[in-house]
């Protein structure tokens, strides 16, 4: 479960968010490239590459620590209807956050709304649920299981 449960559309955008950091950019682009009359964006923030500090807690819930550095890509864009979609993306991957963020701008619009998620999310959720699977499948089957037999002499 999420440290701050979201619900409603903020929920949703979240979940779909969360599917295109999962996804690869051919995968994303493949999606969109099925879609008929998408309008032009324009780019509100380039592409650009940083870092962000990875925090981490012993155990969960003691004091915070600095694990590390990781590096993300963000973008901004904005549609000709005027949604504008926003995406941070592990990586150096310009193009997989402009098409991340294109995607976000035009889930956001009810009328591409449809569109994307029968063209773009579903194909990609179905392939994270199918990796998925099959990684707790090769887990499951390292699993050993222990079990204690009662001796006679107590």
């Amino acid at each position: 479960m999420a440290p701050y449960p979201i619900s409603g559309e903020s929920g949703e955008r979240r979940a779909v968010m969360a599917v295109l950091a999962g996804a690869q950019a051919d995968d994303i682009a493949g999606g969109l490239a099925r879609i008929d009359g998408l309008s032009d964006f324009t780019e509100l923030r380039p592409a650009e590459t940083g870092l962000v500090m990875l925090r981490g807690r012993i155990g969960g819930d003691g004091a915070p620590f600095n694990a590390g550095e990781a590096t993300v890509t963000r973008a901004a864009v904005q549609i000709a209807s005027g949604e504008k979609g926003f995406a941070y993306v592990l990586g150096r991957d310009a193009r997989k956050a402009r098409l991340a963020a294109l995607c976000d701008a035009l889930w956001q619009s009810a009328a591409h709304r449809p569109a994307i998620e029968q063209h773009v999310l579903a194909p990609l959720r179905g392939a994270q649920d199918e990796r998925r699977a099959l990684r707790r499948a090769q887990t499951a089957a390292t699993r050993v299981d222990f079990f204690t037999l009662v001796r006679g002499e107590d």
